[in-house]
């Protein structure tokens, strides 16, 4: 970790200033009406062509704003900065154009973070590959035990540029951030950050693991009080020796084990703090017990250590730890219990789109039966499978690439009967919760933890979860 003084650059004049606005959608329509009322010449580019970026179009239009839909590739003539939805791939012609004419390329968050006024809310960020949104959550809430005006944004739904343009003014944010995200906000300078844990994830976007953990990296870039890595994910340590920081800067560790100093941990079932304390070689500070964390999840234990070790850089006490831990309520479809039938736990958690976020899941429980399946997305199931075979009491598989993780059943947990569903209409969840019903014994587990994205079968994972537990009443009623 190289320490030494860093100052953010910040450029907020737009005016008369000709600026092209990547993507119609949740960030590219509020960035473009955002520089147009800040007197920028605003042209929007949009591959698609569809009734609903017309409609967008006509609406921005109206207001003056340039629009080029069907045409995203083309540097408009005359273009001085591009500000981008933060999905656009860094090797889109458009940015290769912008690249060759020395043109910057921000994202939205880039754009929000340079449009700070100087009273501004400091950030507190995180990222990982897994666990952001609960981590951001937990977050505001023990902020918000601590009397603070807080609020979760970033990735998570609300945007940044509606928290730092509104008319709330704020003590401090609660900002989750995606790889898509960091990548394209090179100034981002935060109080102190987060990255909960590092696995292959969009790797086709980044073009590699290393790409896509820089991309993690550049949250800790210019913190200026803590750097908040996980004990457990040595990549994420990595990350925190090799960020430039503020002199000062201290790096904090979370651990499911004892904390050494400078570092959160769990103690007898306590959260305890070594690293904001007086004389960390031999205090220690209770935070909160552990079945303060809902679920007490090993991977949700984690999470609210980090998002203790961040409140507690921004100097809030133990107690509104404790008590944001307990108000907390977290997100559906996050390891969330159904109901019980016949003696077995029915638990949606639809959200672990990836292997990373499925193994955190599988090892909450002890006997399992587990459905999972969907899109893999180029992932390999064969570690996931090895690490969790003895909780598995059977495996219902659902969706279009569950052929990939029935093979890695075979290779690594032979003995575990599999049921192959070859289906992928809606439809076929019921058909997965009722042969999970019959491999089930009481005392089991059926987990829903796909592993796998649920394009295939369902419009997002919500979808997916919903379908779950209407299931899983059908089957009680």
């Amino acid at each position: 970790m190289g320490s030494r003084k860093v100052t953010s650059t910040v450029s907020a004049d737009f005016q008369g200033k000709h600026v092209t606005v990547a993507g119609l959608g949740v960030s590219g329509i509020p960035a473009a009406k955002v520089l147009h009322a800040r007197g920028a010449h605003v042209t929007v580019v949009n591959d698609g062509d569809d009734a609903r970026a017309r409609e967008q179009a006509a609406e921005l239009e109206a207001l003056g704003i340039t629009v080029r839909l069907g045409d995203g590739a083309s540097l408009p003539e005359g273009t001085e900065l591009i500000v981008t939805a933060p999905g656009w791939k860094p090797d889109k012609p458009l940015f290769t154009a912008a690249r060759e004419a020395g043109v910057e390329i921000w994202g939205d968050v880039e754009l929000a973070w340079r449009l700070r006024g100087p009273d501004a809310a400091p950030w507190l960020a995180i990222t990982g590959t897994n666990g952001k949104t609960t981590t951001t959550q937990m977050l505001a809430s023990i902020l918000k035990a601590a009397g603070l005006r807080t609020a979760a944004v970033g990735n998570i739904g609300v945007s940044v540029l509606d928290a730092v343009l509104g008319e709330e003014q704020y003590d401090v944010l609660a900002v989750e951030l995606s790889s898509y995200q960091l990548h394209w906000a090179p100034s981002l300078r935060a109080h102190s950050a987060a990255v909960l844990n590092l696995a292959p994830d969009h790797l086709d976007w980044h073009g590699s693991m290393e790409a896509y953990a820089r991309d993690k990296g550049r949250v800790y870039e210019g913190n200026r009080v803590a750097c908040v890595y996980n004990v457990a994910d040595k990549a994420t340590e990595d990350l925190v020796r090799e960020a430039d920081v503020e002199e000062g800067c201290r790096a904090i560790g979370f651990t499911l084990g004892s904390p050494g100093p400078s570092q959160l941990g769990v103690v007898d079932g306590i959260l305890v703090d070594r690293a904001f304390v007086e004389n960390r070689q031999k205090n220690a500070q209770e935070l909160a017990e552990v079945s303060d964390v809902n679920p007490p999840a090993p991977h949700n234990i984690a999470n609210a250590l980090a998002a203790a070790a961040l409140a507690r850089a921004f100097g809030v006490p133990a107690k509104a730890v404790r008590d944001g831990l307990r108000a907390f309520t977290p997100d559906a479809h996050r390891i969330a219990h159904v109901a019980d039938v016949d003696g077995v736990a029915y638990v949606d958690d639809s959200k672990a789109t990836n292997t990373h976020a499925a193994e955190a899941s599988l090892a909450a429980y002890e006997s399992i039966v587990w459905i999972a399946g969907g899109l893999a997305k180029g992932a390999s199931f064969d570690e996931l499978v090895a690490k969790s075979a003895k909780r598995l009491r059977g495996v219902v598989l659902i969706g279009a690439d569950r052929a990939l993780i029935r093979e890695a059943l075979a290779r690594h947990a032979p003995e575990v009967p599999v049921v192959d569903l070859d289906r992928t209409d809606t439809g076929a969840m019921l058909q997965a919760v009722t042969e999970a019903k019959r491999l089930a014994q009481p005392g089991d587990t059926v987990l829903l933890a796909p592993a796998c994205a649920s394009m295939d079968m369902f419009t997002n994972y919500n979808k997916r979860g919903d379908a779950f537990a209407e299931a899983v009443r059908e089957l009680g009623s």
